[in-house]
């Protein structure tokens, strides 16, 4: 018993002195350590030899890395979660091209922040994939990308119309895409300094050369941001080409209807006396803006005394009209025509004068204001079933492109530089299809044309007022070309039960007043219809 006690203690005693004499070895490795000058490994140790003795090889990519610092990536980090961000507004952007999401409502087309918010997306995305790989002409492009857009920012601050139509939308994208670009810069400097620090800690020297790989990555992002950095010139551009022409001055006065929405420009021509036997002539535009078409006609009529007084207007997004939020149909447009009309203080009564698809817009005014529209004259107008061809998925498609690269504005640009292209052809002229508002209204007509303007129109038939006056006058050349087109015509005759004439005038074209023929024809029937609309 006592031999055993003794051994165990023995033992125990063994033990506790093997375990002293271990804390005797930590204790003394510690202290020789801190002799040394050794520390435990940290952010800027970690990776070199044991003792701090000595470099990597400049030739290990995998350690000789920027990403060592946590500062690059957290940087990285912060650059990705404003890509999710951006990539967000983005997808709203490209929805309200289509329906206008709440609180996101703009008087422009559009266009113009979502191609912000492109270039912005596109900026972060190439960013991100040359992230390790920083050089002076992505830095150099940077610069030029932000001084760009910053005098983008300008612009659209500095001028009322074009503040005004962007609205907090578009000063938004514009101004997140200036800060973006200064972000880009800043990350391209910041990893750039931090490779260079990471090199020489750890190989003792600022690596100068590059790989194939590496060379291949530069020209690319060179090129990339090269383009990206025409796109803001032609931006850029595009904006200056719309200050000038903001500044053309319009012939009437602009009333915000639809809740103050956005405005439309409406103007009359002749004194207003007050008599309820003064016809007005109420015109309404086709495929271009009515100053471009019917107005110059309509006023020369005045002119020569053959009409007392005359209205025109501009639809939504047509000349100096905003465009309206989505999705707009043609009896939204005929309401807030009535909506502007009350605000001029006009009351009729009408004669309304209307071409190609302005004749939808007319008719469904004409029904819904039966007792203020005495006569109706229809010149070569769609017909309901051709709204099929307006709602085409590829028509609209197509629309929607031209919207996409409109605030590129090639087409205006070219037209100001080699053609000499005024602010009154780009306005309501010939130019005024490169218009990115225009673009927007065609847009709206395809999106609504069958689903919400058809329903429109085919109500505004069978509600029609059976007694108002009605002329119809067709281009002689669309009948001959076409039977459907010419069965339409007569079928147009049939809206009300008091027809005055149907005229196809065989020389003319489309647009019937262009011709010498069409102008005696429709100035003879215009002032028929006067006259026999008072009676």
């Amino acid at each position: 018993m006592v031999s055993l006690w003794g051994s165990g203690k023995n033992d125990h005693g063994t033990a506790e002195s093997d375990q002293r004499t271990g804390d005797d070895e930590n204790q003394s490795d510690s202290r020789a350590s801190v002799r040394r000058g050794y520390r435990e490994p940290d952010e800027h140790t970690r990776l070199l030899p044991r003792g701090g003795e000595g470099f990597l090889s400049p030739d290990d990519p995998a350690v000789v890395s920027p990403y060592n610092l946590w500062s690059v990536r957290a940087l990285k980090g912060l650059s990705i979660i404003l890509l999710v961000i951006t990539f967000i507004w983005w997808i709203l952007l490209l929805i309200s091209m289509f329906v206008t999401p709440p609180m996101m409502q703009t008087r422009g087309s559009g266009f113009f922040n979502f191609s912000y918010a492109t270039l912005t997306l596109g900026n972060l995305i190439f960013g991100l994939l040359f992230f390790a790989v920083p050089s002076k002409p992505m830095t150099v492009w940077g610069l030029v990308l932000a001084v760009l857009l910053f005098a983008d920012m300008i612009i659209i601050l500095s001028f009322p119309r074009i503040r005004t139509q962007e609205g907090w939308v578009g000063i938004a994208s514009v101004i997140w895409a200036a800060l973006i670009a200064v972000h880009n810069v800043g990350q391209n400097q910041a990893v750039s300094k931090g490779k260079q620090e990471e090199e020489e800690r750890l190989t003792g020297r600022v690596e100068t050369r590059r790989s194939l790989l590496e060379w291949l990555a530069v020209f690319t992002e060179t090129v990339i941001m090269g383009i990206i950095a025409i796109v803001a010139i032609l931006l850029t551009a595009t904006l200056i080409l719309r200050a000038r022409d903001a500044s053309l001055e319009s012939p009437g006065k602009k009333y915000l209807v639809d809740n103050d929405k956005y405005a439309v420009h409406l103007a009359c021509v002749g004194v207003d006396n007050g008599d309820e036997s003064t016809l007005t002539v109420l015109l309404e535009a086709g495929e271009r803006p009515v100053e471009a078409g019917l107005q110059p006609f309509i006023d020369t009529l005045y002119q020569n005394g053959t009409v007392d007084r005359y209205c025109y207007w501009d639809r939504p997004g047509f000349a100096w009209s905003d465009n309206a939020p989505s999705p707009h149909s043609a009896g939204m447009s005929a309401d807030s025509l009535a909506e502007a009309l009350a605000l001029a203080g006009e009351e009729g009564p009408w004669v309304l004068v209307s071409a190609d698809i302005g004749g939808i817009y007319s008719r469904i005014f004409a029904s819904r204001h039966a007792h203020s529209v005495h006569g109706i004259l229809l010149i070569d107008t769609l017909h309901e079933d051709d709204l099929q061809n307006v709602g085409r998925p590829g028509r609209g498609f197509v629309l929607w492109l031209r919207g996409i690269i409109s605030p590129l504005g090639l087409d205006r640009l070219a037209g100001a530089i080699f053609k000499g292209r005024t602010r009154e052809d780009r306005v309501f002229g010939q130019s005024t299809h490169q218009n990115g508002r225009y673009i927007k209204v065609k847009l709206q007509e395809n999106l609504v044309a069958e689903p919400i303007t058809s329903n429109e129109i085919t109500t505004a038939r069978r509600i029609q007022t059976r007694k108002t006056q009605l002329i119809v006058v067709s281009s002689g050349l669309e009948v001959g070309r076409s039977e459907k087109w010419a069965k339409k015509q007569k079928d147009l005759t049939t809206i009300t039960d008091n027809l005055i004439s149907w005229d196809v005038v065989k020389s003319a074209p489309h647009d019937v007043w262009t011709a010498s023929e069409g102008r005696k024809v429709l100035a003879q029937r215009l002032k028929q219809l006067l006259r026999q609309s008072h009676l």
